[in-house]
């Protein structure tokens, strides 16, 4: 499948009138106005009978126009097909789905939505720039090529055959792709996928530029710090299902934090924990005692207050273990407040 969600496919060129003459987008950028995704009960079932899977169940989402979220959840999780029924790649099998207002098909075929897939329709035997003139060649109206290169931090690798790009350079090909239309909505699957440390970072860097413009950002990813540094709000997927839903760092208060001290006594740790209603939360390391809580603030005043330990520390839990605990089994659907 090609890489731009808009018509690099032959027969799928979107006839868009809300672009200015000529090469160049809207001056005014973006639309930031309104809501970007609309979904609505959206199932998305692939066979029947006992058979069937359930790759979405039940989704209910809405972003505004200009967020920038991260879609976060374990492999089978139903990210990735989810993504594909907001392309119009396919349609739900029950359930509403819009996107910027209309059918996700007829959002796709105006340009209005570009997106960087894992993989796609690159033709090895074309020079990066070649790419890039032949997509925009089945656009009616796009910015210059030189421009969208540019902004994808790939105009040095402009004459370079696609087959001698690295993965991140080929990434970078496929952002500049998306950029063609000046789309309002940007879809990432796994953007940085193949790419080494100072490509990710570059490659954020060159996204939240984007982003500054007012563009709407939908992204997946596996690397839990990308979404920590780089997203207003996360919402986690699990078994095609959302599990939560809200701010960065809403979602990091859901998780335990911990409270490690040198132990005084009387009694054990075990004993006081049992008593603050945490009777599995003690563990023991290297001549420390550390408490798994929600409220350390309180457990923190109560082991100091009773004169049962010194030398606190008390420290939040980190992305990856709230996702582990939110992507568990006996995790359940829900939007912070």
């Amino acid at each position: 499948m090609n890489t731009t969600a808009h018509s690099t496919v032959p027969g799928t060129v979107p006839p868009s009138g809300r672009r200015s003459p000529a090469t160049g987008a809207d001056s005014a950028g973006p639309d930031t106005a309104g809501t970007a995704l609309h979904a609505t009960g959206v199932h998305r079932q692939f066979g029947s009978g006992a058979g069937a899977v359930r790759a979405v169940n039940g989704v209910d989402l809405q972003i505004q126009r200009g967020e920038i979220v991260a879609l976060l959840g374990p492999n089978g999780a139903g990210k990735t097909t989810f993504l594909d029924l907001v392309l119009g790649f396919t349609a739900p099998t029950s359930g509403s789905l819009t996107v910027l207002g209309m059918p996700p098909r007829q959002a796709v075929f105006e340009g209005r939505v570009g997106a960087v897939l894992q993989t796609g329709g690159l033709l090895s035997d074309l020079t990066v720039k070649e790419t890039m003139s032949m997509v925009a060649a089945c656009q009616p109206r796009h910015i210059p090529v030189g421009t969208a290169l540019e902004r994808a931090g790939a105009a040095q690798i402009a004459s370079r055959k696609v087959r001698k790009c690295s993965g991140g350079e080929q990434q970078r090909l496929r952002f500049a792709l998306a950029l063609l239309t000046e789309p309002d909505l940007l879809l990432l699957d796994e953007p940085t996928a193949g790419m080494d440390v100072r490509a990710r970072k570059e490659f954020w860097e060159t996204m939240q530029a984007e982003a500054e413009r007012g563009r709407t950002v939908v992204f997946a990813t596996h690397f839990l710090q990308e979404a920590s540094d780089f997203a207003d709000r996360i919402v986690l997927m699990r078994a095609g299902r959302k599990v939560v839903d809200g701010p960065v760092d809403e979602v990091l208060d859901t998780g335990h934090r911990t409270v490690s001290c040198v132990w005084d006594g009387p009694g054990t740790p075990e004993e006081a924990a049992v008593k603050l209603g945490l009777p599995d939360a003690v563990a023991h390391q290297n001549g420390r005692v550390r408490f798994t809580a929600q409220d350390t603030d309180r457990l923190a005043g109560f082991l100091l207050s009773a004169g049962l330990a010194h030398d606190l520390t008390i420290a939040a839990a980190s992305l990856d273990e709230v996702f582990l605990d939110l992507t568990a089994d006996d995790a359940t659907e829900g939007t912070l407040t």
